[in-house]
């Protein structure tokens, strides 16, 4: 699909249109919520996240030791995701959870 702006070079006009471009954006500031996982603090993830379905056949202590040996599972939007120790849960701006590399949170985020 050719642009039918003349000033666009493939993107580089800010009023591109054309969906085939490579655009830019910047991100809106939003302010989130977020928790780290210590691998300690089960109970205020899951105080902050809510517990899935799909566990709540166990008992809490059968729960947590299936999160100390297969590891904290968060589910997305996307499915479930491993929350390694040290990463951020965070909610997003649709209230779904999903956990984030402290690397990346710190290149995004600043904590209020």
């Amino acid at each position: 699909m050719e642009c039918e702006n003349p000033m666009c070079q493939h993107g580089q006009d800010q009023n591109c249109q054309n969906p085939s471009h490579v655009r830019k954006a910047v991100k809106k500031p939003v302010t989130i919520e977020f928790i780290e996982w210590t691998g300690n603090n089960l109970k205020d993830v899951i105080a902050f996240t809510g517990r899935h379905e799909s566990s709540k056949e166990w008992s809490w202590e059968k729960f947590e030791a299936i999160v100390k040996v297969g590891g904290l599972k968060i589910f997305t939007l996307e499915g479930s995701h491993k929350a390694s120790i040290g990463d951020l849960i965070i909610k997003g701006v649709a209230g779904e959870f999903y956990p984030c590399k402290p690397d990346i949170f710190e290149q995004t985020y600043d904590a209020v």
